[in-house]
């Protein structure tokens, strides 16, 4: 396991070839030692760290119910706007209702990356039916003032509406 995180902790890129092989290789793994190890690395000082942690996190589907709570703490306390951004990530991809509060919440941030992750977000874990909260969040963000995040949540809406 060591050997696997040092590898993609060496590959600076966060969408590094590289790095992404060994999330993938722990996501197949899927296992209760993949989980512990992510989980400390959210709890790293270091930021490329803690981004590792968070990226292996939104893969491990099976352990939803033990992912989100640290996820959820890492929407409210992170100051990066990197990791705030896979935070978001990894809740679209776990696509979880419960942590439609964080989403919301962070849909409104300063940064452009974090709001693109929010837009992203937010049309994975509206419920069926969806939240109205949510879904005037991701309204909100359609008229983002930065192209790349409305156009997104412009996708989220019309495929929300499409339903």
């Amino acid at each position: 396991m060591r050997d696997l995180i040092d590898a993609a902790l060496r590959d600076s890129d966060p969408d590094g070839p590289l790095r992404w092989h060994v999330i993938s290789v722990l996501r197949q793994r899927g296992d209760l030692e993949s989980f512990i190890e992510a989980r400390r690395l959210c709890a790293s000082e270091i930021v490329p760290e803690r981004l590792l942690g968070v990226d292996i996190m939104g893969m491990l589907g099976p352990f939803v119910d033990r992912t989100l709570p640290v996820l959820r703490y890492l929407a409210a306390s992170e100051d990066d706007a990197m990791v705030l951004y896979s935070v978001l990530i990894a809740f679209g991809h776990l696509g979880d209702p419960r942590s439609l509060p964080s989403v919301i919440d962070l849909a409104g941030h300063d940064d452009a990356r974090v709001r693109y992750g929010a837009a992203y977000a937010l049309q994975h874990v509206l419920g069926d039916p969806p939240d109205p909260a949510g879904l005037d969040a991701l309204r909100m963000l359609a008229d983002d003032s930065d192209a790349d995040v409305a156009g997104w949540a412009s996708l989220g809406v019309t495929l929300r509406s499409a339903r």
